[in-house]
Parts: C-alpha cells; structure tokens; sequence
C-alpha cells in the first residue's frame, strides 16, 4: 500500500459518476470508469470520499463496494473537511473548482491540495472557470490533469488570457496550478471482443464473411460529436472501389440527442451511400454497445467538433481489437498512432475567422450547440484520404488484424486503469509533497470554522 499521500479523497456528487440514471454523456461516463480503475487498482489503505452531506457519503460507499471495494471506506462532509486527514488532496472531477478554492480559504490555503480534470473546454462555463481559477485562492501545490496534449494548449492558452488581464490591473499573477498531461483510461477486458455478440449482429444484418461492417460509438449528433454528411460520402466512394464481392455496411451505436439529429444521420445515410448499409443500434446498451464492436471489422470516429477533447471510444475500440479510422483530432494525436491505425487530416480557416461567432456564443445570440456546429462547419475532413483509408483498411484483412493486434496491445500498455492509476497517486503524491515544503499558507482570517 502507499502511503496516505498518493491517496485522495473523491469529491462526490452522484452526477459526476453515474451515468446510468443521470444520463450517458463523456464525462459521466469517464467519471464511473475512473472509480472503477481507482477500486481496482488504487493502492491505498481506505477510500474517502467529501460530499455535501451523509446522502452522499452511502452512496459514494455504496458504488464502491459494488465495484468489490473491500479496503475501509469513510466519508467526510464539507462541513468536516479536515477530517478527510491523514488523506490531504481531494479529487474534484472537472476543471473549475473555484467554490472549493474559497471553501478551504477559511481552513487555510495549506489545509490539503485540490486536483481537477478536464473534460470540453470549449463550454462558457468551462472558459469562464480557468479565470475563476486565476481569481481564486488556488496554490501551487493544486492541479488540472489535462487528458491530452491538445487539452493542455487550451487550458494554457486561456489562462494566458486571464493572466494579460491579471497583471494590467495589479501588475501581478499568482502561480498556475501544476498541470499534467496524464490520458483518460479504460478497463480493456469490459470491451474484449466477443464471438457471439459478433455472430448475433451479423446473423441479424444477415451479413456474409466477406462484408465488412464500419462501427462507430458517440453520441450521435451533429452539433456535438462530428457530422456524418463526410463519412457517408468517403463510404460510399469506398463502395466503388473496393474488389468485386466486398460489401460495405455502417453501424451508428449511440443515442440521438433529438429527432433532428436522427433525420441528418438516417435520412442522410439512405441518400449519401445508398450502397452502404445503416444500421443504428441503442447507446444506451450495453449488449448493443459490445455487438457495435466485436460484430465490427473497423472502427471510425471522424470527429471535426470542439466538443470532442479526448475520445474514450478509440480506446474501447482498440480493446475490441479493431483497427481505426479516426481524425487527426485532439485526443485522438495522442491515442491513435499509425500502427494501430489511420488519422485522417483535416483542415480549417486561419485564426479569426471564428471570431464573430465566438462573439456570438458569448453574447448569447448562439446557443453552444449553434456555436460548436458553426465551428465544424469551417472545418473540412479530407474526403479523399478517409475514402483511401477505408479502401485500405477494408480491402485488407491482414492489415486490419495486424492494426487491431497492434491496438490492443497498446491499450493494455498504455490507457489501462492499471497504469493510468498510479500516475493519478504520483500527482497526488506530488502535490503533498509540494504542499509540505511551502513555507506559508493563506488563510483568510474573517472566515472561520469550527471541527
């Protein structure tokens, strides 16, 4: 076990980590597989979580023994935050943790360090949140882990803003927090493939052994995972040049956001490849979710939206064993490299061409999803390198179980829980230490409490 140091006491509100009866979305879905990772690998003594009151407490404890927990568990509320001693980071999951800032303000700067994580960064309230880190009382011995490099430029870039402004007015800027580039993770064998939920797809699209099936898992919705309008286009010109006898089909698994969104993907699939098959199967199932993989020979993600900073599903793709075809898109540059697949360039306008409807989305005159839309307007995937890798990919079975080998080994060594976990406890582990060598805290005095 390691010491209390390299643990953490998880800030703890049921939407952050239950996807199942709040709603799947990235950072739900992401927030129950990290407790799931950190159950089953995190090396500590007990598990503590900090929540509003005892509500949360039984059901942070709750979850975890469900994940086979069997260490101590112990919850502490915000009105007791320093009782989650001898534990002395709490881990918060998202970016802005401003509130929790000038919470400990009244127990002093020093009482323990706080660590988020990014998620979007492209949201107002995300943006807004990295000035309100700059505003609060956040120490060096606090940290954002950002899940990719291209996260880490965003996160830099904005906090390069808040600092122009910082030190016009007071000449001034206080310590960044410390900010890691540390991936998201996965447990691979939850996605291992599976040869009857392979036959039982295929059986049902009543498929042949030469017809090769295109899986996607997202969201889906054009506004804020990627538009499908390319992929069927590049799909269907596939079509034509593959070899005599090999057919192409596309499965969708997801959710539709909204009937509009259902329109664009089915209606636009029927007219843009007309000789490619759809078909959609359920997100929100997780039988239907293993079928969309193990049933699949490649695996897409043709992202082109602001939206998508990380992308759990390449991953989960790679623990299938399948090869991918995905953007050369923020996450995917750290994640997806050329022996376990194909990273399609995309291109978009030179900077300021998004101003106004920057402009727009602050003012509210756009709503996020007008906004992060129009941005995926200016931006093109390359019709004619993703048509090339699906020939590729498709008309070459050895190369696909070659990239699949490839990606799943990679998965294994690099994004599982197993791995990604200790370097969580290292952070936290630095962070204490950090923390024990400042020589003063802040505390600010007119703010008091008693424990």
């Amino acid at each position: 076990m390691s010491t209390p140091k390299h643990n953490a006491a998880i800030w703890y509100a049921s939407d952050g980590y239950d996807p199942d009866n709040k709603g799947i979305n990235g950072r739900r879905v992401a927030g129950a597989s990290f407790l799931k990772g950190f159950a089953a690998h995190g090396r500590v003594e007990e598990f503590v979580s900090l929540s509003e009151n005892h509500r949360g407490a039984k059901a942070f404890e709750a979850q975890m023994r469900a994940l086979g927990v069997s260490q101590p568990i112990r919850g502490v509320s915000f009105f007791n935050a320093r009782k989650i001693a001898p534990v002395d980071v709490v881990y918060y999951p998202a970016p802005n943790y401003a509130s929790e800032l000038w919470r400990r303000q009244s127990l002093g700067s020093k009482a323990y360090s706080i660590c988020g994580i990014t998620h979007t960064t492209a949201t107002t309230a995300v943006m807004q949140g990295a000035v309100d880190l700059r505003l609060a009382p956040q120490m060096p011995w606090d940290a954002v882990i950002c899940t990719s490099k291209a996260v880490l430029a965003s996160q830099e870039a904005q906090q390069d803003m808040a600092d122009d402004y910082l030190r016009a007015r007071f000449g001034n800027t206080p310590p960044r927090p410390v900010m890691p580039v540390i991936p998201l993770g996965i447990t691979p064998k939850d996605y291992a493939h599976d040869p009857k939920a392979r036959t039982r797809l295929r059986k049902r699209m009543n498929l042949g052994e030469k017809d090769v099936v295109i899986s996607t898992l997202s969201r889906l919705t054009p506004f804020g995972k990627f538009d499908p309008f390319p992929l069927f286009m590049a799909m269907e010109d596939a079509s034509h040049k593959l070899p005599k006898g090999l057919k192409l089909h596309f499965v969708a698994c997801g959710i539709y956001t909204d009937e509009h969104s259902r329109k664009i993907f089915e209606d636009g699939a029927a007219k843009l490849m007309p000789n490619v098959s759809f078909t959609h199967l359920d997100g929100a199932s997780a039988e239907a979710r293993i079928e969309a993989l193990s049933g699949a020979d490649i695996f897409t993600f043709p992202i082109d939206n602001i939206q998508e900073t990380f992308g759990l599903a390449p991953l989960e793709a790679m623990a299938a064993g399948l090869p991918q075809i995905t953007t050369d898109w923020d996450g995917m540059r750290d994640t997806v490299s050329e022996d376990v697949g194909i990273r399609v360039p995309t291109r978009s306008l030179p900077a300021g061409h998004g101003a106004i409807d920057a402009w727009g989305y602050l003012t509210k005159r756009l709503s996020y999803a007008q906004y992060s839309n129009n941005i995926s307007a200016m931006t093109e995937v390359d019709l004619p390198a993703l048509t090339e890798a699906i020939v590729t990919l498709a008309s070459d079975p050895i190369k696909r179980k070659a990239m699949g080998a490839a990606g799943l080994k990679r998965v294994n060594e690099q994004f599982s829980w197993k791995v990604i976990i200790p370097q969580y406890q290292d952070l936290w582990g630095e962070l204490s230490s950090i923390r024990g060598h400042a020589e003063t805290g802040v505390t600010t005095p007119h703010l008091h409490q008693t424990q």
